[in-house]
């Protein structure tokens, strides 16, 4: 979508009621989702919207079969999830991508079998054989990552996150990180708002969050090519820093000792067996956890025990520990080592190494030869090592 007109900042762009939106309390089936909204319980949160617009897809009537013509032919979505096993591996290892992906197959098909099925099973006048497919409930739950939206709770509100909805217009906007609209919610209706001058004729771009690329090619099915993307991000999983520090044990005690750190990191909720440290380009967004994780991991012997009788390693972090991008050549040195230790064993991960990746993005020839998906996994893949080449080179 473009500007008709030049637009300045806090100019209003567009307004969708909320009677417009598909979601569901709005729906045809809204007080039957709402009489059972119990047995709908599900790890996503997801499934009455998606019971929504099953039966909506496939209503003779639905008021929202416009609103459907306009979506993207869901047999073509670029999620990660729909690619061949054998190419999201290969494309994409190293990354945490594949991980996700698995973990999401893996929830769709248990929540289908287990509670949508049994629904449309339980309900045959609302729900067309046509629509009892797992296939087509995997290519919705893709399309309500990408599409949908879900209303922030106000800052003192302690309660559970708001049901996604579905919002005509406003999912058509594409995202930049360094976007010139905003979605604004409002009692009566979502607000798409200027943020930037837009001038007339140039693009609306709306912002889907702060994502790394490796978030939206899974969330989204696309990334923004390096340098663009300015909140990308790279993990190093916190076992993988346990692993660096078990790398310097050399007798069974000193494994015992930093297993035994570990386990403490892990009761102060610092550290956990899937967790990750996540870095940007400027910052390092887990700072707290990584610099007590770093700090526990490098005590004494004598250290960790008056921290632990203590019950906790305490508020004296000195100026030149503080955790900040710029500030790491400062670190102290076993510090230093152990991140060090830990962003090299991350690189491994990955199945090619920098110098491959930026020869293939400097050779325009090259790169226009490879297909779409192979042009966004090298782009993620890309990101993340320039992040973690960075570290090695502050950790030097």
């Amino acid at each position: 979508m473009v500007a008709r007109e030049s637009v300045q900042p806090g100019e209003l762009l567009f307004a969708v009621p909320r009677a417009a939106l598909l979601s569901q309390h709005t729906c045809a089936i809204s007080g039957l989702l709402e009489r059972e909204r119990d047995q709908l319980q599900s790890q996503s949160g997801w499934v009455p919207l998606l019971l929504a617009l099953l039966h909506e897809l496939q209503a003779p009537a639905s008021p929202w079969r416009p609103y459907f013509a306009l979506w993207p032919e869901l047999g073509r979505l670029e999620h990660p999830m729909f690619w061949p096993e054998e190419q999201r591996r290969r494309l994409l290892q190293g990354t945490g991508v594949p991980e996700a992906v698995e973990k999401d197959l893996a929830n769709i098909r248990s929540e289908y079998y287990a509670i949508v099925l049994p629904f449309m099973e339980a309900h045959p006048d609302l729900f067309s054989p046509g629509v009892r497919s797992l296939e087509l409930y995997h290519q919705l739950v893709a399309l309500v990552m990408a599409y949908s939206f879900q209303e922030p709770l106000e800052e003192d509100e302690e309660k559970e996150p708001n049901p996604p909805l579905m919002v005509p217009a406003a999912d058509i906007l594409n995202h930049l990180c360094k976007h010139n609209a905003n979605l604004e919610y409002s009692p009566d209706c979502l607000r798409m708002v200027a943020t930037q001058p837009i001038p007339k004729g140039h693009e609306i771009f709306n912002t889907y969050g702060q994502m790394a690329n490796w978030q939206l090619i899974h969330m989204y099915g696309f990334v923004e090519p390096y340098p663009d993307n300015t909140d990308d991000t790279a993990d190093i999983q916190m076992v993988t820093v346990r692993e660096a520090a078990l790398q310097g044990t050399k007798v069974e005690a000193e494994r015992l000792l930093l297993y035994e750190r570990w386990d403490y990191l892990c009761k102060l909720e610092m550290v956990g067996e899937e967790g990750a440290f996540v870095i940007g380009r400027e910052e390092v967004l887990t700072e707290e956890e990584l610099t007590t994780t770093l700090k526990v991991l490098c005590m004494s012997a004598k250290e960790f025990r008056e921290c632990r009788d203590q019950d906790g390693p305490g508020d004296d972090t000195r100026e030149e520990d503080s955790l900040t991008i710029t500030n790491i050549p400062r670190l102290r040195g076993s510090w230093r080592k152990l991140l060090r230790d830990s962003v090299l064993l991350t690189l491994q991960n990955y199945a090619t190494d920098l110098k491959t990746e930026q020869d293939l993005l400097s050779n325009k020839e090259i790169y226009t030869k490879l297909s779409w998906r192979e042009q966004q996994a090298l782009q993620v893949r890309y990101g993340q090592k320039m992040i973690l080449h960075q570290l090695l080179e502050l950790t030097a």
